[in-house]
């Protein structure tokens, strides 16, 4: 069975010119359309798919395929037959974009009559003068009689709609038929401008050990059509696509997660990427943003951390800033795994954060992007700077021992004013060859020029971190 497809690739003609005057045309709209699916990417574009049943003569004509998107990518179209494939054949492919506007209406009258229409307040009567239109450049010149008017009063009426101006964007093809039933047709094409996200709430318990994470999905439409009834998809990753050429969401629960339901999406691996395939039909309107729930996880484990972090130019100069604090940001930290309630590839997006206060109204606490996240991958979000948890860096030693050797002295002091114990984790990003020949707390050497040092500070004391370190270049 032979499967007629036809691509564009070239260049698409503003109208159907070359088509026979005697061809016969075929409209097809939204009331024709028995099926529609649309893949959403995350990079503002989308795959539709759209299913219509017409029954258009047998021979050759003129199919004129209506209510498309107006972003569509007209390169990317493509028509074959569901029903008899081998009984329809496409002979050329066009693309009408010259919609309807006042503008462009005037143009296909200049130099033909029309009708200005006014009221007269003297006399409350409506008048009626016939014009012929002179020119629609930068305004109307019209020739009344003998006479010349630089634009008029009035309404302006045209007898009938010009030729080869639509009030949408058209697909049209020039096709060959031989059957005498009706085709189920398939059309599909690639549209800019229609796009989803991720967004998270994230609700901590009281002690900060455990949270519940809902996810939403939110898409958003601007391709200048309305799919009813679709089949949703959306694709999670960076599929990468050529370059174009520019032209004019308490305490613990019971642990349990929904990742899927009758109601929300079922994921599964596609190529390099993961699809989200929602388990019902949903309208997209043109111009809308829909919330749709992607998951719902109770009683996630996590951990809260408490975090300093160096630079590496301190090791190589006098340290001589004025004000030796630091600030002392904070982090929640947990893993998308099954054993901890999670487990399903996450897309990217935004997570924020809540928590109940003293009274039990939940309050935000701050918000973090993450990445796409595999299962069994850590996630880590950065909330903000601790209030009760102070830092002061001082360097109490400086020695330059060659002209590219460096001997350098810290005392890192830091106080726990909260009513709890706290572990700080101080990381030093260090350069060129170090070795670290004194400390007062052991460390753990992350990678070739970071080191780790957690420091625990009981409630309303301070401890101070010291350690000396030497550094060639």
């Amino acid at each position: 069975m032979r499967l007629v497809r036809f691509f564009i690739s070239g260049l698409f003609l503003l109208s159907c010119a070359s088509a026979s005057p005697a061809a016969t045309i075929s409209k097809s709209t939204l009331d024709d359309q028995k099926e529609v699916e649309v893949t959403v990417y995350n990079s503002n574009f989308g795959l539709v798919k759209d299913i219509r049943e017409i029954n258009f003569p047998s021979g050759e004509g003129e199919l004129r395929f209506m209510d498309v998107a107006a972003q569509i990518l007209p390169e990317t179209v493509s028509i074959h037959s569901l029903s008899a494939p081998e009984e329809f054949g496409v002979l050329e492919q066009n693309y009408e974009y010259d919609l309807i506007n006042e503008t462009k209406l005037l143009d296909k009258y200049v130099g033909k009559d029309i009708k200005l229409v006014s009221w007269n307040e003297y006399q409350d009567r409506k008048e009626t003068v016939e014009a012929q239109l002179i020119s629609n450049n930068n305004g109307q010149v019209y020739q009344i009689g003998k006479e010349i008017y630089v634009g008029y009063p009035g309404y302006k009426v045209l007898p009938e709609l010009p030729e080869n101006l639509i009030a949408q964007p058209t697909l049209t093809w020039l096709y060959k038929n031989t059957s005498k039933k009706p085709h189920r047709l398939e059309v599909s094409y690639l549209t800019n401008y229609i796009s989803w996200k991720a967004d998270y709430v994230v609700a901590l318990n009281a002690e900060d050990t455990f949270a519940d994470i809902s996810g939403w999905v939110s898409l958003d439409n601007n391709s200048g059509a309305i799919y009813k009834d679709a089949r949703l998809k959306l694709v999670a990753g960076e599929v990468h696509r050529a370059a174009q050429v520019q032209q004019n969401r308490y305490d613990r629960m019971e642990a349990k997660m929904v990742m899927a339901s009758e109601a929300g999406f079922v994921e599964n691996p596609f190529f390099e990427y993961h699809i989200y395939d929602l388990q019902h039909k949903t309208t997209i309107k043109d111009k809308q943003t829909k919330q749709i729930r992607l998951l719902d996880a109770e009683g996630v484990g996590i951990i809260k951390k408490y975090m300093v972090q160096g630079t590496n130019y301190y090791y190589t100069s006098r340290y001589t800033v004025q004000d030796p604090k630091q600030p002392v940001n904070v982090w929640v930290e947990f893993k998308n795994s099954q054993d901890n309630h999670l487990g399903m590839p996450l897309p990217a997006g935004i997570m924020r954060l809540y928590k109940k206060d003293p009274q039990g109204s939940l309050q935000f606490i701050g918000e973090d992007r993450i990445e796409h996240t595999p299962k069994d991958e850590k996630i880590e979000l950065q909330l903000g700077e601790a209030f009760d948890v102070v830092a002061e860096r001082i360097q109490t030693d400086f020695k330059v021992i060659t002209s590219r050797m460096y001997e350098t002295a810290w005392q890192i002091t830091l106080r726990n004013h909260k009513e709890t114990d706290v572990t700080v984790t101080v990381i030093e990003s260090l350069q060129g060859d170090w070795n670290i020949i004194e400390r007062s707390h052991p460390f753990e050497k992350l990678d070739a020029y970071r080191v780790r040092f957690d420091v625990s500070v009981p409630k309303d004391k301070e401890v101070k971190l010291t350690y000396r370190v030497r550094v060639s270049q």
